[in-house]
C-alpha cells in the first residue's frame, strides 16, 4: 500500500510539473462510449464510467489544453489475474497534439518514477531510459504470429493472436510500444493520414502486459456518430442492449481542437513496479473480499 501510493504520488507530481490540470469529472454517467469488447455496469438508469475519456475530451473542446485525472473506472465481466471489474485508471490528453506526444508522456512518467521502485522483468530489471522501442502491429505480426494481420483479421482472430502470439513477448527488456493498429480495432481514433485503413493508436507493453493505450483522437462528429452506430449493432449482434447515443459529447466534438490522449492502468503500473503476480495484491480489497 506504500508503494501504491508513492507510485500514485509520484504520478500527480510528474503531471502538474508538466503543466498539465488534475480534474474530476462524473462516475456515474448517463451514456458511455459504445464499445463492444467493454460491458459497461448499470447503475439504475444511467451507468458507471468505463472511462472518464468523453468527458475528458468534453474538456478540451471547452478550452482546456493539457489534463489528466486518476479515478475509478468499471467494466462487467472483467476479472483475472490482471483484471478487476472495478480498476483505478489514469487519463490524460493534450490539446494540439497526437500519439507520437502521448508516447513521450509515457516515456517521462516511468521514468520519474523509477525512484519509487524497482520495475520487475521476467528474469531482470526493465531498463526504463527513453526513448524505447517503437513496433508497428504489422511488424510484430510478422515477427511473432503464426499468420498475417490480415489474415488474423479476417479469420476474426485478432484478438486472440494478439494476447497468446505477440504479448508475452513484448516489452521484455525495455517497453515497447505497439503501433499503428487497424482502423477497425480503433473506433475513437484518428486515421493515418498516409493510410487510411490504419489508426493513429498505440498501446504500451512492458513485461509482456499491456499497460497503457493512446491515440490521436478523432475530431469529426459526424464520422464518430457512425462508428458508433456500428459498435451499437455489435453489442445488438451480442445479445446486450447499447446504452444511448453520447449526444452531448458528439456535440462538443465538433468543437475540439487536435488531440491526442491515453488510458493507463494504474493497478497494472503498481504489479510492475513491485514484481506482483497478481493484481489482487496490489489493491486493499479484491470484490471477493468485500
Amino acid at each position: 500500500m506504500k508503494e501504491r501510493a508513492a507510485l500514485i504520488q509520484g504520478t500527480r507530481s510528474f503531471f502538474i510539473s508538466q503543466g498539465f490540470l488534475e480534474v474530476e469529472t462524473p462516475i456515474r454517467i448517463p451514456s458511455p462510449a459504445p464499445e463492444a469488447h467493454i460491458e459497461p455496469e448499470r447503475a439504475g438508469d444511467w451507468y458507471l464510467q468505463t472511462s472518464p475519456e468523453l468527458c475528458m475530451k468534453r474538456l478540451l473542446a471547452a478550452g482546456c489544453t493539457r489534463i489528466f485525472q486518476i479515478c475509478k473506472c468499471f467494466r462487467r465481466h472483467e476479472r483475472g489475474d490482471r483484471h478487476l471489474p472495478e480498476m483505478t485508471m489514469l487519463e490524460w490528453y493534450r490539446a494540439e497534439a497526437d500519439y507520437r506526444d502521448v508516447m513521450s508522456d509515457c516515456e517521462g512518467l516511468l521514468h520519474s518514477l523509477e525512484n519509487c521502485g524497482i520495475l520487475h522483468g521476467t528474469n531482470q530489471a526493465i531498463d526504463l531510459t527513453p526513448p524505447w522501442p517503437r513496433l508497428t502491429l504489422h511488424a510484430a505480426f510478422e515477427r511473432y504470429a503464426p499468420i498475417s494481420l490480415d489474415q488474423a483479421l479476417l479469420d476474426d482472430c485478432f484478438e486472440e493472436v494478439l494476447v497468446h502470439d505477440i504479448e508475452p513477448h513484448l516489452g521484455q527488456k525495455t517497453p515497447v510500444f505497439l503501433y499503428d493498429y487497424p482502423a477497425s480495432q480503433a473506433s475513437l481514433s484518428r486515421l493515418h493520414p498516409d493510410n487510411p485503413a490504419l489508426a493513429e493508436r498505440f498501446e504500451l507493453y512492458i513485461n509482456g502486459v499491456e499497460l497503457a493505450n493512446g491515440f490521436s483522437e478523432l475530431t469529426d462528429a459526424s464520422e464518430q456518430r457512425r462508428r458508433f452506430r456500428i459498435e451499437q449493432k455489435i453489442i445488438s449482434s451480442l445479445g446486450r442492449q447499447p446504452g444511448p447515443m453520447p449526444d452531448p459529447f458528439l456535440a462538443d466534438l465538433t468543437r475540439m481542437p487536435p488531440a491526442a490522449g491515453i488510458a493507463l492502468g494504474i493497478d497494472r503500473l503498481v504489479m510492475l513496479f513491485t514484481g506482483a503476480s497478481r493484481i489482487d495484491q496490489v489493491v486493499a480489497f479484491s470484490p471477493e473480499g468485500l
